[in-house]
Parts: C-alpha cells; sequence; structure tokens
C-alpha cells in the first residue's frame, strides 16, 4: 500500500473545496424578472385580434375577355376558302372562259394561281380515261408537268413582264376541260374513225384557242395569239393521243 500512497501524493495540491463552490455562485440571487418585456404568465396582457389582410401583389396585367380578345377578330378574318385561294366565282368565270373560245378574257382574273379547278379537271379526265378502259393517270400528270414547264419558259422569253409557273398551270388546267369532253366521247363509241379524228382535231383547237386567248389577255401580248396558240397545240394533241388510242 505504500506504493498507492506515494501515488496519491503526487497529485496537484489546491485549497478549493465543494464548500467553497456554494458560497460563490453568481446567478443564485438573480431576479430574471426585472428583464425588460418579461412578465409573469398571469400578468401577460390579452392579444388582440388580427383585422388586416393577407398581402396580395397588385396584378400588373389585366387579362381581357375572351370575347374582347377574340371576338372581332373572328369577324373580321376571311373565310377559310378564301385563304386556301379557292375562289368559286373566278373558277366558274374563268371555265366559262374556256366554253367560250371567242368570249374576251379578263386578265385580272386569269393572272391569279389557281389550282383548285385545274386539279379536279386533271382528275376527271383520267376518270373517263378509266372508264374507257385506260389507266392513265401517270401519262395525265407527267405530260402535264412536263408541258407547264416548257410552256413557262416559252412565255417568259416570248413576253415582256414575265409569267409565274403557277399561272401556267392553272391555265392549261382549265383548258383542259374539252379534253374531258372529248374522251367522255370515247366511252361511248371509237374514235379512231373518220368522225373520230374531227371531233379530235376540233378539240384540240378548242383547248389551244381558249389556251392562247387567255395568256395573251393576261401578259399583254396582243398580235402574238397564233404563237401561243401552236405549242399549246401540241401539248393538247398529246392528252388527244391518250384519248384516240
Amino acid at each position: 500500500m505504500s506504493g498507492f500512497d506515494n501515488f496519491n501524493t503526487d497529485f496537484y495540491q489546491t485549497s478549493y473545496s465543494i464548500d467553497d463552490q456554494a458560497q460563490h455562485t453568481p446567478y443564485e440571487n438573480y431576479d430574471y424578472s426585472q428583464q425588460a418585456g418579461y412578465a409573469a404568465p398571469g400578468m401577460m396582457p390579452p392579444q388582440q385580434a388580427y383585422t388586416g389582410q393577407i398581402y396580395q401583389p397588385a396584378p400588373t396585367f389585366t387579362p381581357a375577355s375572351s370575347q374582347s380578345m377574340y371576338g372581332s377578330s373572328f369577324e373580321d378574318e376571311p373565310p377559310l376558302l378564301e385563304e386556301l385561294g379557292i375562289n368559286f366565282d373566278h373558277i366558274w368565270q374563268k371555265t366559262l372562259t374556256v366554253l367560250h373560245p371567242l368570249k374576251a378574257a379578263d386578265g385580272s382574273i386569269m393572272n391569279e394561281t389557281d389550282l383548285a379547278g385545274p386539279m379536279v379537271f386533271c382528275l376527271a379526265f383520267g376518270a373517263t380515261l378509266l372508264l374507257a378502259g385506260k389507266i392513265q393517270f401517270g401519262y395525265v400528270y407527267g405530260i402535264s408537268a412536263i408541258g407547264c414547264l416548257g410552256m413557262y419558259c416559252l412565255l417568259n422569253l416570248m413576253s415582256m413582264t414575265g409569267v409565274s409557273f403557277g399561272c401556267v398551270a392553272s391555265v392549261l388546267g382549265y383548258c383542259l376541260l374539252p379534253m374531258i369532253i372529248l374522251s367522255s366521247f370515247g366511252v361511248l363509241f371509237s374514235l379512231q374513225g373518220l368522225m373520230g379524228i374531227i371531233i379530235t382535231a376540233f378539240i384540240i383547237g378548242w383547248c389551244s384557242l381558249s389556251a392562247s386567248k387567255i395568256f395573251i389577255s393576261a401578259l399583254a401580248m396582243d398580235g402574238q395569239q397564233l404563237l401561243v396558240a401552236y405549242p399549246c397545240a401540241l401539248l393538247y394533241g398529246v392528252f388527244a393521243l391518250i384519248s384516240v388510242f
């Protein structure tokens, strides 16, 4: 045990004791009720009800009603067919101009790019050929495209003002209407006889005369109708060969 006594004497010796800690506590007599804003639970003042409103930010943009935004715009919009470029009045006038080769053509109407009527006439021409047992839709559209391209180049060389490809396709498509009559005759009887040749020549002249009349009125090519009618007759002659044979 002598070794343990020697180990205990090695600690640092001090005069501090637990009794001294109880005598020198600095906060034992501090009065917390003296702090500002502190009150006893029984002495709290009653809270008043909040009478204000929750903050709501003022709207920076007030959307208009659907009626004010869209009501007037819908009334002012043009019809859907007019936006698509389909005017039945102009289609009817162009059809009458083709059916009356000697009637003067309105250049302002004929200079429009209207492909609704030509598409219908091409389909009708192919349908009449189909009734005659000839499936020639590919030839009809192929020859039409090549013919329109050739006439477009030729008319731009001959005219001073120039012409668009859509206008050329529109005029040539409308003037295909007499060829539908020829193909309809082919459904009823053969066109390879003498009477068929006469009717075919008459239809070719009708188509070429109507197309050349419209071109010279739209492009102001006075005195050049025969020059324009010749390539048109060649084009419609190919369609006539499809109808006859």
